[in-house]
């Protein structure tokens, strides 16, 4: 389990050093001559109660729902065709359960390689990235 998670940290690390930019790690980390912006993330999210995988597709700075959680999408990015597969995320993603006030489950970039290096940690919901895209005209 130790070693997993020095795996985990140092591949982390070389994720984060690939995206230099933003030491803060905000939307503006993945910002490199090697990502490509995009409008649109492709989310699939599992509902561990009813055993279903859903599909969402989330425009940049707009609040979706799936199920309970309410996710905002703040940044998509994806390698260029000649580099090696690779998509990013930066989500903030809040829990709507409480109608006073919503709790922030998760904020922060999310990989499409390594779901688990950022999972999103809630007893009903698991949701990862796929892809991004260009709006649709």
């Amino acid at each position: 389990m130790k070693r997993l998670a020095r795996v985990a940290l140092v591949w982390g690390c070389a994720v984060a050093g690939s995206m230099a930019g933003n030491p803060g790690g905000g939307p503006a980390a993945a910002q490199s001559v090697n990502w490509v912006d995009n409008a649109v993330a492709i989310l699939q999210g599992l509902d561990k109660i009813t055993a279903r995988i859903s599909t969402v597709e989330a425009p940049l700075e707009t609040p979706v729902r799936f199920g309970a959680l309410e996710i905002t999408v703040r940044a998509c990015r994806k390698r260029p065709p000649e580099e090696p597969p690779e998509t990013a995320a930066f989500l903030d993603v809040r829990d709507l359960r409480v109608a006073d006030t919503p709790r922030p489950v998760f904020r922060g970039w999310m990989f499409s390689s390594s779901p688990a290096l950022s999972a999103i940690e809630h007893p009903v919901y698991d949701v990862w990235i796929v892809d991004c895209k260009n709006a649709s005209r």
